[in-house]
């Protein structure tokens, strides 16, 4: 029997207090998952209160014309759901984020450190630019420098994450009725007072006039709208609470899975509709207006000053870009810092702290700014949308096709070491080759004609190659072993993870049932995280053919 290593013991204890405050690198217990069904809804929901949806329907409306940013947005939403719905039902179900879904959904321990640095890409791409419009807001009602207002919407974000779940469900509660209604108004006060401007926006041909329906820019606006794709990662970091499932509960429970999770992109959708449509009316309306059309705070300013004084519509345009990206930005800072602080440990065996790359991911994100990248938007977004796209619909074609159909999968997800191999090539692969080509196709390496369906490829690719690849492998890369050496049961008479709690020997501390395993040198268990930064594997159990 060998004796515990004190440099991993200190590592671990020393990040105990921090994991347990919002548990980000481990399975959410029911101990601490004390929110109702409503009030995770409304905290994962007051996360896309963003504005870059009005931003991302005002320039491909502005670029494709109106009749194919529609179509290009239906399609952005049917994706989205389809994809985000297994997801969604997983994360709740079992209170996994999106990373520890996606190691036991055919990417492996290791193979998904992959996914979770495409994941933290996509929270700082997005921080950076909903940071921008709310410096945009900073420097129209305040003066305030861009250069300066980029710092400060950067900065202000950070006390707000240290303390995770518990201070974001309460800011985002309180802060959804008032943002709703200054989203709303403009919106009813145009139909209401201008109904001329609906035939306007669906006449609207594009800032070149050759807006007619054609199916290639429908497909260039639906990629830029499925950038969007990875949130579904961040309606997961607040899923993840949800309380367990019972006959009581079950249909508010799955009224608040389904709204919060997948049912986010009906919301996105009709923001960015909203998005163009009052872009199209400030083109027709005002002097100037094609400059400023795309800039969410300028869109809601022009309406505002034809309802109210001009100085209340400038502190009400700047009130509303303050709270919707003060809400959006404290879930990508959040998110962002579990994503980076996952991956870093797995690969170093060493836990720095969340708050760590909390600060990586602002900075990353405030260079971005400084850059100026709202001005190469649709490029950014339309480039990134290969990578999102290939690694959550390969999750979703795992968890529908081989979980349930081929039954190739198991069922029930895994997520500790020890227990999966370090890659498993049905994920692995099938995101590298989906994500791979798509980009190729991006760029126009495949052929102009198949460039406009860059979004088509990793779609296509990321349904069809799993099974295939599963099938190949028979299922082998799975499982590394399938008994945790834990005598208990992991789910409850409902299907819930257990609450069973046991102490682990290395931290001691207590955790639930899914989060531990035995441990190989000790009659005893241990629980993830210490699996995790265990450098010498002394803890973790062989593989069982």
């Amino acid at each position: 029997m060998t004796t515990e290593i004190p440099a991993a013991d200190a590592d671990v204890r020393a990040a105990t207090h921090e994991t347990l405050e919002d548990y980000t690198l481990r399975f959410a217990p029911r101990s601490y998952r004390r929110w109702s069904t409503g009030v995770v809804a409304v905290s994962a929901l007051g996360g896309i209160a963003y504005l870059a949806d009005f931003a991302i329907g005002a320039n491909i409306g502005i670029s494709y014309g109106t009749t194919n940013a529609l179509w290009g947005i239906g399609v952005f939403a049917v994706v989205i759901f389809l994809t985000g719905f297994p997801l969604a039902y997983y994360a709740a179900r079992y209170n996994l984020d999106l990373d520890l879904i996606t190691r036991g959904s055919g990417f492996g321990y290791y193979g998904s450190v992959v996914t979770n640095v495409i994941f933290a890409t996509f929270t700082f791409i997005f921080f950076a630019l909903e940071g921008s419009i709310m410096a945009q807001g900073l420097r129209l009602g305040l003066h305030v420098p861009l250069w300066l207002g980029y710092a400060v919407s950067t900065l202000v974000i950070f006390p707000l994450v240290i303390y995770g779940m518990k201070v974001l469900s309460t800011l985002q509660v309180w802060t959804t009725p008032l943002w709703l209604v200054l989203m709303v108004l403009p919106f009813a006060y145009l139909l209401i007072s201008h109904p001329d401007s609906i035939d306007s926006f669906f006449a609207y041909q594009g800032e070149n006039g050759e807006g007619g329906t054609n199916l290639g820019s429908i497909m260039l606006a639906a990629g830029v709208c499925l950038s969007l794709i990875a949130q579904i990662a961040e309606q997961i970091d607040y899923l993840r609470f949800m309380p367990p499932r019972t006959p009581a509960n079950a249909r508010k429970w799955w009224t608040a899975v389904i709204l919060a999770g997948p049912g986010w992109v009906f919301f996105g959708a009709i923001k960015q509709v909203i998005g163009l449509f009052l872009a199209v009316y400030i083109i027709a309306s005002v002097t100037d207006g094609a400059a400023v059309a795309n800039q969410p705070v300028h869109q809601f300013l022009e309406i505002y000053r034809d309802i109210m004084p001009g100085w209340l519509a400038m502190t009400l345009a700047v009130v509303l870009v303050v709270i919707s990206q003060i809400k959006i930005n404290v879930t990508n800072a959040y998110s962002g810092s579990l994503a980076w602080t996952n991956s870093y440990t797995r690969v170093t065996k060493h836990y720095p702290g969340r708050i760590v790359f909390l600060g990586v991911n602002l900075a990353i994100a405030l260079v971005l700014m400084e850059a100026n990248m709202f001005d190469f938007l649709n490029t950014i977004l339309g480039f990134y949308a290969n990578c999102g796209m290939a690694w959550v619909v390969v999750v979703a074609s795992d968890i529908v096709l081989n979980k349930y159909v081929l039954k190739l999968s198991p069922k029930e997800p895994e997520f500790r070491r020890g227990m999966l191999y370090a890659v498993n090539p049905v994920g692995f692969g099938s995101m590298l080759l989906a994500a791979g080509l798509s980009i190729l196709a991006f760029f126009g390496a495949l052929g102009a004609t198949l460039k406009p369906y860059s979004p088509l490829v990793a779609i296509v690719l990321g349904v069809v190659l799993p099974p295939i690849i599963a099938v190949a492998t028979r299922g082998k890369y799975y499982l590394r072993r399938t008994d945790d050496g834990i005598p208990l049961p992991m789910y409850d008479e409902f299907g819930n993870p257990s609450g069973e709690q046991l102490t682990c020997h290395v931290c001691r501390q207590e955790y639930e049932r899914p989060d531990m395993a035995a441990c190989r040198t000790h009659d005893a268990y241990v629980c993830s995280l210490c699996l995790s930064t265990d450098k010498v594997a002394d803890h973790v159990l062989p593989a069982v053919p």
